[in-house]
């Protein structure tokens, strides 16, 4: 998707914002509809703090919702190469794309008790975290509630928003 400018964005319509910025929270478009009308942005950390204002308001099932539309890192997905061009990118530089066959048997157990404890995929900023730190960071966030777990996905949603959006945008 071509970058647009902040100047741009702020007279979008409702329809053009979406599609815009829609996919910087995976799958979940709803967020930027309803922040469309928040318009106009100063800058793209103001914009990505509206942005994060509408999930925070939104009810619990669609937070669980934003959160289940992650794909499992070095997941079947991943493997058959049914993931965003973001998500794609996002796991490539976190280094998740070129595993051995013991790590990848790693990853789907982690995943798997992640899933069967908490009901959802576990969220990390892949960009900010390499293999063996998202490989760490499973073992101790299992210890987590599921409330702990879910604020802690979300922190991690709005790192992954934050870099897509400096991604799309430019600042005038």
């Amino acid at each position: 998707m071509p970058k647009t400018t902040l100047h741009n964005l702020n007279g979008m319509d409702e329809e053009s914002f979406v599609a815009a910025i829609g996919h910087v929270f995976e799958h979940s478009p709803w967020i930027a509809r309803r922040t469309h009308p928040k318009r106009p942005f100063d800058s793209v950390a103001a914009l990505h703090e509206k942005l994060v204002a509408t999930v925070r308001v939104a009810d619990d099932s669609e937070k669980l919702s934003l959160i289940r539309a992650h794909p499992n890192l070095v997941g079947r997905m991943a493997r058959e190469g049914g993931l965003t061009r973001e998500s794609t990118a996002e796991q490539r530089a976190a280094g998740l794309m070129k595993l051995s066959p013991d790590e990848v048997a790693q990853f789907d157990r982690y995943n798997a008790a992640y899933h069967e404890r908490f009901g959802f995929p576990f969220i990390i900023c892949a960009r900010e975290n390499k293999k063996d730190a998202i490989l760490a960071a499973f073992p101790v966030r299992l210890k987590n509630n599921r409330g702990q777990e879910i604020d802690t996905a979300l922190g991690e949603i709005y790192k992954i928003a934050r870099l897509r959006l400096i991604d799309a945008i430019d600042e005038d």
